[in-house]
């Protein structure tokens, strides 16, 4: 397809090297945040109608999922054309006006990067399938089958069964670690990373403020095609074969660095841009200390600690705040308890009794740790997660793994906009490509937004309360000594101090904090009250954000 002419913003955009730091965003998945056209999937105009509401919360930027042209196959991560706009979504004068509109109202925009596989449609692997000879015979990975005619090797799938797909045309396999339409690229091939950041070059021009690249440690693979070694994993503790390996071959490649330099360089051509990293695994931490290392490589990575666990603790929060010391030369560290693809926090962590105020310290959390929050969308109206029927399920791991796990789409539903509207007034339309859950049409933005006493309506006196303190966003992390179900740290800033405390247990603890000073509450879960002395008690699952005053003020 041809592709509109790129418009030049850079100088439109501060020349700030670091607003990232500290930052807030808020994560639209378009195919279910607003349908404007009545075909029942979330569009790009949906998107620039919404950015008021997400600018009112005062978050600093969005990031964009996919909106990329697509078969769907995987809901726009099976690219068919980086620099393309998929038709379901709009075209390129909606991303113009997303563009236009979200710095008019001071937001940043980030898309997601998805280097390590593409669609099966896409030119690319049509081409390089053809047959062995062909100039992009390379692009992607191809190997020979076994001499009994069995894949290359043990790898197996994200999405259940063996990682390798045989290909007539080719007589080989290709490697695929998601489904078998999202053949893997060669990044090893130089020339196959000179094209991506082409892809890369062209969304900057268009004026994007970053990207967060989606399985960044599945884009190499190992040459030698070893087989992986079991995990020990029971298949009773599992949902999939995957969980039974561990990927030592699959992914994490030391060559992956070397690529993200590369990138690194691309985004130094444009001043003042933001790269995060996606790294998944059940232990991460040294890849996303590698890919943020210093100053030629990315300026953050996208923690996974919360996005699985089954509860919020104190030990939890504690250890994952450890792992980012601040030494000279570490990277940046980004934070989400919710995403597109994990089910959402507050299902994890609550119950339908105890949801409304887990919800509240949530975010007064989210928001206090030291790195960018990611605000998954419905999470300032406190959704819970979904439910989906099997009948209705559209995601594809949901449905190959049924009914051992709770998939992606209950956290994918459509969002809701207005509580006595059909379908919660995100489509004009008679359906929803995903139903919208009934029970969330209580907690839709228009019922919340005239609530003073909302969800909606703390996250945005949360967040205007936040600005107000620059250590919140930038500033030092002190751990403080607390009981086994509290974490207090204390953020330090030139400006001023803030202390910030949360009991994550089940039954209330009595503590007040051992940093000298005077402490007045500026926010807690309970709300807002300045000035206000700090508690003595802490109610279970509760927190607050203090202030340090001279002593006698």
């Amino acid at each position: 397809m041809s592709h509109a002419s790129p418009i030049d913003r850079k100088s439109a955009l501060p020349d700030t090297a670091e607003w990232w730091r500290g930052a807030v965003f808020y994560q639209i998945y378009p195919r279910s945040f607003r349908d404007t056209n009545g075909d029942g999937i979330g569009d790009l105009g949906g998107i620039v109608e919404g950015l008021d509401h997400i600018a009112s919360l005062g978050v600093d930027g969005v990031w964009i999922s996919p909106f990329f042209t697509s078969p769907m196959d995987d809901f726009g991560y099976d690219v068919s054309d980086y620099c393309g706009i998929d038709p379901s979504f709009g075209d390129f004068d909606d991303f113009d006006r997303i563009i236009e509109k979200a710095h008019g109202l001071g937001l940043k925009v980030i898309i997601d990067q998805v280097y390590s596989h593409t669609s099966d449609r896409h030119a690319w692997f049509q081409e390089s399938r053809r047959d062995r000879t062909n100039p992009k015979a390379d692009w992607y990975v191809w190997a020979d089958a076994k001499p009994d005619g069995s894949p290359p090797s043990n790898w197996q799938s994200v999405f259940g069964g063996s990682a390798w797909q045989w290909d007539g045309p080719r007589k080989q396999y290709y490697l695929h670690n998601f489904l078998k339409s999202q053949p893997d690229l060669n990044l090893h091939n130089r020339e196959v990373q000179d094209a991506v950041l082409d892809a890369a070059r062209f969304w900057l021009d268009r004026g994007v403020d970053g990207f967060r690249l989606d399985a960044i440690n599945f884009a190499m693979h190992d040459p030698q095609l070893r087989d992986n070694p079991p995990s020990g994993a029971p298949m009773e503790a599992v949902t999939r074969p995957f969980d039974m390996q561990l990927k030592v071959y699959n992914q994490s490649h030391p060559d992956i660095t070397a690529f993200i330099e590369r990138i690194r360089g691309v985004m130094d051509e444009y001043p003042a841009r933001f790269t995060v990293a996606e790294v998944g695994g059940p232990e991460p931490l040294a890849e996303m200390k590698a890919f943020t290392e210093g100053d030629t490589r990315l300026d953050s990575a996208y923690n996974f600690d919360f996005l699985y666990a089954e509860k919020l603790t104190a030990p939890l929060v504690k250890r994952s705040l450890a792992q980012w010391s601040g030494d000279k030369g570490e990277g940046w560290p980004s934070w989400a308890f919710s995403n597109h693809d994990a089910p959402r926090a507050i299902t994890r962590w609550s119950d339908e009794a105890t949801a409304a105020r887990t919800a509240r310290t949530m975010m007064l959390l989210l928001t206090a740790l030291r790195g960018n929050a990611f605000i998954y969308q419905g999470e300032e109206l406190a959704l819970p997660q979904a439910h989906v029927a099997f009948e209705d399920l559209q995601d594809p791991e949901a449905i190959a793994n049924w009914p051992h796990t709770l998939g992606r789409d209950g956290a994918r539903t459509p969002i809701p906009w207005e509580a006595g509207a059909s379908g919660g007034g995100f489509t004009s339309g008679t359906s929803a490509w995903l139903k919208l859950d009934e029970a969330h049409k209580p907690l839709a933005v228009d019922a919340q937004g005239s609530d003073p006493a909302s969800m909606l309506s703390f996250t945005r006196r949360l967040l205007a309360v936040r600005k107000q303190f620059p250590a919140l966003a930038s500033g030092d992390l002190e751990l403080l000594d607390s009981p086994a179900d509290v974490v207090a740290f204390v953020r330090t800033d030139p400006s001023g101090d803030v202390l910030c405390a949360f009991n994550l247990g089940d039954g209330a603890v009595d503590w007040e904090p051992g940093a000298p000073g005077v402490w007045s509450a500026v926010a807690s879960d309970t709300g807002f009250a300045p000035d206000q002395q700090i508690p003595s008690t802490l109610p279970p699952m509760s927190g607050y954000w203090a202030s340090r005053m001279q002593a006698g003020a």
